[in-house]
């Protein structure tokens, strides 16, 4: 059988040792998951496969022959293909979905002085239509979906005859409908006999389309086992080098009087919500994707205008006109789109933990930046932050540092009110445990949380009420004994 072999492969970056003589095989044919904590090599081993990197030692080879991969053109000649979790880093939005897709096909054609746009536009449409999908090609990508966009991906590699596709936490923008189509475009690929490496921390879906699980851990290949011969404990255990049981670390709390209320609240998607939130309480907020869980937590952050409704802090009405308000008010938001919304992703880890309170480290207009420099540096010890120095720019931090920060920049802006929206979204096993911990020391310090969710487990784990949205409404109100996800998932849904 076909198969592409990479053998003792050594990475280091500045004398630290990033691989450790890692194995890793991808068979033609099928869906093999490479998992690990933040750190763990993963990203590295994969950026050396693609070209990106270059290994300090080790070999690749494909059907038994080894071969050099020096750049990502060489990679790609080889037939090894990714399709990224930020799609956009990866497509031109300013072209055409054909122009995407047939990229290499177009430059071709325009070396000889020839395009046939009509013909490049058909087969655009077949290759799509190929998926079961239609997305008209003459549109411009950046007005294209997420899911359209990572389509759009798969449909170019295809294009490009890749043997190999490797697969970044594919699901982690998309919905429930969306991750199942998703789901059905890999089974064509790998029953068209291409070799799939899936990353991703939603364990579930691994068990439910790869064949093969490798896990690594400090750079090492710590197990590579059939999926059907090993558990979602067993693959933690691996992942985090000590037995991790699918508890949360939930802090029992006495619960104070109520901080804020949301009477009627209708904008945009929202119709009209009921929400409340007393002193050291954990409410989650939670439905599928498109139930207005972002929009509700936007209305309450001043972020969008609300139509109607009312909104009342410690028994006072008061309204929010924008996210400074909000502030003001002592109501913060911990955004889903991170590096969009929650982070400078190209300023440092201090600027980004102290831009909420530089009047605090200000004197005249000026500010004093040993304070703010050694107040960083508290944050980040903290928040368990891992990076090399607080100097260091927040992009290059893996997803869950990157999250840290973007929560560490309220702790010491007086807040009472955190309003968290999909905050482990994209991060691994082991800073989800952090951020939970996180959000329970929140609480012990008698703020109110409301953390909207579509991740039922993580929500029943460490949430003392639950309201579940439908449509743009809360439906249903279940405290923490009565919850269970086939409940919250009834209506959720829109189960009576």
């Amino acid at each position: 059988m076909s198969s592409l072999q990479m053998k003792g492969i050594v990475k280091q970056f500045s004398g630290v040792p990033a691989l450790r003589s890692v194995d890793f095989e991808v068979k033609a044919g099928e869906v093999h998951a490479l998992l690990g904590a933040n750190g763990a090599g993963k990203s590295t081993l994969m950026k050396i496969l693609t070209g990106a990197y270059q290994a300090d030692g080790g070999s690749i080879a494909i059907d038994g022959k080894d071969v050099s991969i020096q750049s990502p053109q060489d990679a790609k000649a080889l037939g090894i293909q990714c399709v990224y979790q930020e799609v956009d880093t990866a497509l031109v939005p300013y072209l055409s979905v054909t122009e995407n897709i047939l990229l290499d096909r177009i430059v071709a054609d325009r070396s000889k002085g020839l395009i046939n746009w009509q013909g490049l536009h058909k087969e655009a449409e077949r290759i799509l239509q190929g998926f079961g999908f239609s997305i008209p090609v003459r549109m411009l990508v950046e007005e294209c979906t997420l899911s359209e966009k990572q389509l759009i991906l798969i449909a170019r590699a295809t294009v490009q005859k890749a043997k190999y596709v490797i697969f970044d936490e594919p699901t982690a923008p998309l919905s429930t409908k969306e991750s199942e189509r998703l789901f059905l475009i890999i089974d064509q690929l790998k029953k068209a006999g291409v070799g799939i490496i899936y990353i991703s921390h939603r364990l579930p879906e691994i068990f439910e389309i790869c064949d093969r699980i490798t896990v690594m851990r400090d750079g090492q290949r710590i197990a590579t086992s059939e999926t059907a011969a090993t558990t979602m404990d067993e693959v933690i255990g691996n992942m985090l080098g000590k037995s991790f049981e699918e508890e949360y670390p939930k802090v029992e709390v006495p619960i104070g009087e109520v901080i804020l209320e949301a009477a009627g609240v209708a904008g945009g998607k929202v119709r009209g919500a009921d929400v409340s939130v007393r002193e050291g309480e954990i409410v989650g907020v939670v439905g599928l994707v498109g139930a207005g869980k972002t929009e509700l937590a936007r209305l309450l952050f001043g972020a969008d205008a609300a139509e109607a409704g009312e909104i009342r802090l410690r028994g006072k009405t008061v309204r929010l006109r924008s996210p400074k308000d909000a502030v003001d008010a002592g109501i913060v938001l911990v955004p889903e789109e991170r590096r969009k919304e929650g982070i400078f992703v190209e300023e440092s880890v201090k600027n980004n933990l102290s831009v909420s309170t530089l009047w605090k480290w200000s004197r005249l207009g000026f500010v004093r930046s040993g304070v703010e420099a050694g107040q960083a540096r508290e944050l980040v010890q903290r928040l368990g932050v891992k990076t090399a120095d607080i100097g260091q720019q927040v992009g290059y931090l893996s997803g869950g540092n990157q999250q840290k920060v973007a929560i560490g920049k309220w702790l010491d802006a007086d807040a009472h009110v955190f309003l968290f929206d999909e905050p482990t979204k994209g991060v691994d096993i082991g800073a989800k445990s952090d951020i939970y911990r996180l959000i329970g020391k929140l609480a012990e310090q008698r703020k109110g949380i409301l953390y909207f969710s579509c991740e039922f487990a993580e929500v029943l784990g460490i949430a003392d009420r639950i309201l579940v949205m439908f449509e743009g409404k809360v439906v249903r109100e279940l405290s923490r004994a009565e919850a269970t996800q086939e409940r919250i998932l009834y209506y959720a849904s829109g189960g009576e």
